[in-house]
């Protein structure tokens, strides 16, 4: 008598960006294995700064850093010596910040790299014949003195994975080969860029008092000072073919920026950059710092794709992120940047109906240990609240609801709260504004109808102790969010002008954050933590500790 094969688990979905969510790689890990389904990363291709702005500058195309540094990162453990312990080591080689760096490239091209060591011959010829092609490409494309690659800092695997996907026309299939290339096991462990294209797509931002920044490292980590406020007229902007109602948006079309030197030279190749082509978004971004950067001079309110012109477009997610929403039995949203990591995501034509409708019952945001420069300024640092309402207004932004405004409706029902279910909101109605949740930094009526917050978040997880973002369980809780507070490790920086090291935030303890995820999925992906305050050292529940207490 035959068998037929139980169905797959539904899949676990973590919305991230790079760096910041490769600490918590190992945790995903081990809840998948826990939960024995799939695990689907979900990364943005909005980045314009590092080497992938080199890259862009040069070749066009998707920032693609953040997909490379998650594939290498997820490259099983081997033995120091080992080909897979080599090829992770090539692949996460950054080229020196200096003008050594051609020759080292070189090195690398010709097979002579000491980075080559350990590798096979076929698998090495193979690697190599794709970075003699991206090397062609960069010879065609050259045009001296004026405009050359920079290869300082490059990131090999940037490299290799551009080369695949000049070879193969298609980045999917660039992410394919080193996925394979690095054995990545692909059937349990999925990177899918937020958009599937082969061009590049850039963002803006607006901030509270009018300006608008024009590109994502400007946003997260800038170069150049953000662009004033312009007192031109409003203009539609283009939506790719669709046109939701009443989104104006004072936009300058006219980039008024000083360019440097380089920028005015390569302007003078038109085959440079499609027509049309920001100047701004031209500029080399290679060198940066996260962690020095001037404060925002306010909150930022919204985040949005541009063309090459600078208009407004609503990109398509990629078909594999909403086939793997419409198949997960848990979404989690990762520790890193709130605008550049997460709402580049959240904000793509399908996301935000295919979190709503998901067969998804918990959706868990993870917060971050720390505020940055885009949860700022100091004096209006955001909230875990904040956060939760940043990830509804993006979702429901996807849905082309205009939330820009409010509208009134009948008293809010006095009903229990469901965690799980949404009060009774009818995610599908043909409202289309929605207010801000009723707290210290929003202003609401009795009257407005609330935004449907736990049909994107359901559970916060968090840390308490300096540098964290405040959170108020009990603001939480009236909109349906249930919080568990976890233990973690202060994270120390002397950025007070001294020697002596202070805390500026806190990191989470990998085994602390497994419980706690997997408290909250239960052995079987029901079960729901409820009153219980935080996770102890000793893996016990706490028995409600409050924030300040």
């Amino acid at each position: 008598m035959s068998t037929t094969p139980a169905a797959p688990n539904r899949g676990l979905v973590v919305f991230s960006g790079g760096s910041a969510a490769n600490n918590l790689v190992d945790v995903f890990n081990a809840v998948r294995e826990n939960k024995d389904c799939p695990l689907s990363y979900i990364i943005p291709i909005s980045d314009n700064g590092g080497s992938s702005s080199e890259l862009i500058r040069i070749f066009g195309g998707p920032g693609i850093g953040d997909v490379r540094s998650r594939l290498v990162r997820l490259i099983p453990p081997s033995p120091p010596n080992s080909e897979r312990a080599a090829i992770k080591a090539l692949f996460n080689h950054r080229l020196p910040a200096d003008d050594s760096a051609h020759s080292q490239w070189l090195s690398i091209v010709d097979g002579t790299s000491f980075l080559w060591k350990s590798v096979a011959p076929a698998k090495k010829e193979l690697i190599r014949s794709f970075f003699n092609l991206l090397n062609l490409e960069i010879l065609k494309r050259a045009r001296p003195p004026a405009s050359t690659f920079d290869f300082s800092s490059a990131s090999v695997g940037n490299l290799f994975l551009t080369g695949a996907r000049l070879f193969s026309g298609s980045f999917e299939s660039a992410i394919y080969l080193l996925s394979n290339i690095c054995d990545v096991p692909s059937d349990l462990v999925r990177v899918i860029p937020a958009i599937n294209s082969n061009f590049s797509h850039h963002i803006s931002a607006s901030l509270a008092n009018g300006t608008i920044i024009v590109g994502q490292n400007s946003i997260s980590h800038p170069s150049l000072p953000p662009r004033p406020a312009s007192p031109r007229p409003n203009i539609t902007l283009q939506t790719d073919g669709i046109s939701p109602p009443n989104i104006d948006i004072n936009i300058d079309l006219a980039i008024d920026y000083t360019e440097p030197s380089d920028v005015l030279d390569t302007a003078l190749y038109e085959d440079d950059q499609p027509p049309g082509f920001l100047p701004h978004l031209r500029n080399k971004n290679i060198n940066f710092s996260k962690s020095e950067n001037e404060d925002l001079p306010a909150r930022i309110s919204r985040i949005w794709y541009i063309n090459p012109y600078g208009q407004e477009i609503r990109p398509r997610a990629n078909p594999r992120v909403l086939e793997s929403l419409r198949d997960a039995q848990a979404i989690i949203y990762s520790i890193g940047s709130l605008y550049t990591s997460l709402i580049p995501s959240l904000i793509l034509q399908g996301v935000g109906q295919a979190i709503v409708s998901s067969p998804a019952r918990l959706k868990i945001l993870i917060l971050n240990g720390s505020l940055d420069r885009e949860t700022g300024p100091p004096d209006q640092a955001f909230t875990a609240v904040d956060f939760v309402e940043a990830i509804t207004r993006a979702g429901e932004e996807s849905r082309g609801r205009n939330i820009h405004s409010t509208v009134t409706s009948p008293s809010r029902s006095t009903e229990p709260k469901n965690p799980v279910k949404n009060r009774g909101f009818d995610t599908d109605s043909d409202l289309t504004t929605f207010p801000s949740l009723p707290g210290p930094s929003t202003h609401n009526t009795a009257n407005e109808i609330p935004l449907p917050y736990t049909s994107y978040v359901t559970h916060v997880l968090h840390l308490d102790g300096p540098g964290t973002p405040l959170v108020d369980k009990d603001q939480l809780a009236s909109i349906g969010i249930e919080t568990l507070r976890l233990y973690g490790r202060k994270i120390m920086s002397s950025h007070d002008g001294t020697q002596a090291e202070v805390p500026v935030g806190m990191r989470y303890d990998s085994a602390g954050l497994i419980q706690a995820l997997e408290v909250v999925l239960g052995k079987k992906g029901d079960a729901m933590i409820r009153g219980a305050e935080g996770l102890s050292r000793r893996n016990t529940l706490d028995p409600g500790r409050k924030r300040g207490a």
